[in-house]
């Protein structure tokens, strides 16, 4: 089975990339830099650069990924994404359009690249590694909370779309998960939020404090627990069109079809 990954550098990415070459899967793992595609290949995986947010990577990288599998690519795993820490009313028009380059319009661009190899082949799986705020959406966070509701929205359009033609579009929605997110959150903010002119500056000092901390969010897991699903994604017969990881994704989910806006808002602002 040849698995093309993006977001391969660090965290969900990374471990799952080497797990399943080590369970003897053909892995075609891709970063945004070139010293990361180096030590990759140098821990021996079949490594290859891939910007998101240029157009020319991606189809350098689809070219690359065709050559390798002789046209044959059966899983592809959108997995590459960041987080914009902020409250809406503070972010510009480019930082939320370079979120959305990331995680949705390079994502995007990239299946549409992949898919038709998947249609010629009559099969193959997609699948995009959304989030907990893809199902409900928390304060200050509302740059990623609006790519990953945009992704789910894809989603469930393709789903649709794709019937009959061997492709399944699954979804990977986990909760707090111990990787280097809140890292890259934490520049992302320092670079684009301008904290002391703010309204919301007391949060925002509460929000630094939160990122540069070293403990972890209640009931994170490791990547591990994202791995396990894929895996279950890639081996079902019939996979599921969602797999929910960690307990808050499988909470907030239930209290999204049981409560009222008004009470799930209350429960988001406390859990936020």
């Amino acid at each position: 089975m040849n698995i093309l990954l993006t977001g391969c550098s660090t965290g969900i990415g990374y471990f799952c990339a080497k797990e399943l070459h080590k369970n003897g899967f053909s892995v075609y793992a891709t970063c945004r830099n070139e010293k990361d595609v180096t030590r990759l290949q140098d821990e021996g995986l079949n490594a290859f650069v891939l910007d998101l947010n240029d157009s020319k990577s991606i189809q350098k990288a689809v070219d690359w990924v065709k050559d390798e599998t002789n046209n044959v690519v059966d899983v592809l795993v959108n997995n590459g994404a960041y987080g914009q820490p902020g409250a809406v009313e503070d972010l510009t028009r480019d930082v939320l359009k370079e979120q959305f380059e990331t995680n949705v319009f390079g994502t995007q661009e990239l299946t549409n690249l992949i898919l038709p190899i998947m249609r010629k082949n009559r099969r193959g799986r997609v699948v995009y590694i959304s989030s907990v705020l893809g199902i409900v959406a928390m304060a200050y966070r509302g740059a990623y909370n609006a790519s990953k509701y945009a992704i789910e929205g894809l989603c469930d359009t393709m789903r649709l779309e794709l019937v009959g033609s061997g492709v399944n579009v699954i979804l990977i929605e986990p909760g707090p998960i111990r990787s280097d997110f809140r890292k890259n959150a934490l520049k992302k903010f320092k670079a684009n939020i301008d904290v002391k002119n703010s309204v919301h500056v007391k949060v925002y000092e509460k929000t630094l404090e939160r990122l540069e901390g070293s403990s972890d969010a209640p009931f994170t897991l490791g990547e591990d627990a994202v791995y396990e699903a894929l895996m279950l994604s890639l081996m079902a017969k019939r996979p599921k069109t969602r797999y929910r990881v960690t307990f808050p994704t499988k909470l907030f989910w239930f209290l999204k079809r049981v409560l009222g806006s008004k009470s799930l808002d209350w429960i988001l602002r406390k859990a936020g």
